[in-house]
């Protein structure tokens, strides 16, 4: 690698020197930018009178961002590696869809995607103790799938049972339509969102609409029950196998030494 290339690649990939943190603020704050843009300019008033503005700002960011990217292919030992990485796709996927719309009417929608990159704020800022939730919670509900599953099968049956049955109770004069569309109004009356866009009119099925309403409660409590037991089993291996200096947890179990602070592990660890 030469040194040229080196430079280039410790300012955009490395973020432990100053030149690469700053390059990286300066990256999210013109990311930031980018979304507000976005957002701004499906707000009516704004587009009529500012639409010129929009359109340069939407292109200088463009720009900016496939030098960007272009950069980092040119600085990066393994392209390829990178371009089908995470953070590589999202790089590729957010300035594809202004080229786009330049062949393809309305493809420059899909370029919220851009939004994905505010992700990069976790590396940047450190945020192992966040990193660390997440891996957490990741576990927690890896470990709880076969509950979910089962609890999620039960409640597809439980809707599709009152659907069908509101259906043949309130017919389409009430605007049960279909079994599908009162599947739907199950889904919705379960989930206590009540669109309102389909009432039962019989007092059968102002009965069965209230129970639906009443099981949705517990149906919304289930799952969070389930995680946050899981959560409460993983809080406390932590406790036993985490480490006493920075409180990380590795999923290691064979590991001697914190992969973050480098401080030798509980003894725990290894039982």
């Amino acid at each position: 690698m030469s040194k040229t290339k080196e430079q280039i690649y410790r300012i955009i990939f490395e973020h432990d020197t100053p030149a690469g943190r700053w390059f990286d603020i300066c990256l999210i704050i013109l990311v930031l930018l980018s979304v507000i843009t976005i957002m701004l300019e499906t707000v009516e008033e704004y587009y009529a009178i500012h639409s010129k503005l929009f359109y340069i700002l939407e292109w200088m960011f463009t720009g900016i961002f496939t030098i960007e990217l272009l950069l980092r292919l040119y600085s990066a030992p393994k392209k390829m590696s990178y371009l089908f990485s995470f953070y590589g796709a999202i790089d590729v996927i957010s300035v594809i869809p202004t080229y786009l719309a330049t062949i393809i009417p309305g493809a420059q929608a899909f370029i919220i995607i851009r939004a994905l990159r505010l992700l990069r704020v976790f590396r940047i800022l450190k945020l192992s103790q966040y990193t660390s939730a997440g891996t957490q919670l990741k576990l927690a509900i890896y470990s709880s799938r076969t509950k979910i599953i089962v609890f999620i099968f039960f409640v597809v049956t439980l809707v599709t049972i009152m659907g069908t049955g509101m259906y043949y109770i309130e017919g389409p004069q009430s605007g049960f339509t279909s079994i599908p569309t009162s599947i739907y109004w199950a889904i919705v009356t379960m989930t206590t969102v009540g669109y309102g866009d389909i009432t039962p009119l019989t007092t059968l099925g102002q009965f069965l609409s209230a129970a639906l309403m009443i099981m949705g409660y517990g149906v919304i409590a289930v799952p969070t029950g389930i995680i946050s037991t899981e959560m409460s089993k993983l809080d406390k291996q932590q406790e036993d196998k985490g480490c006493d200096v920075c409180k990380s947890f590795s999923e290691n179990e064979a590991a001697n030494f914190c992969y973050n602070c480098g401080k030798k592990l509980n003894s725990n660890l290894k039982n």
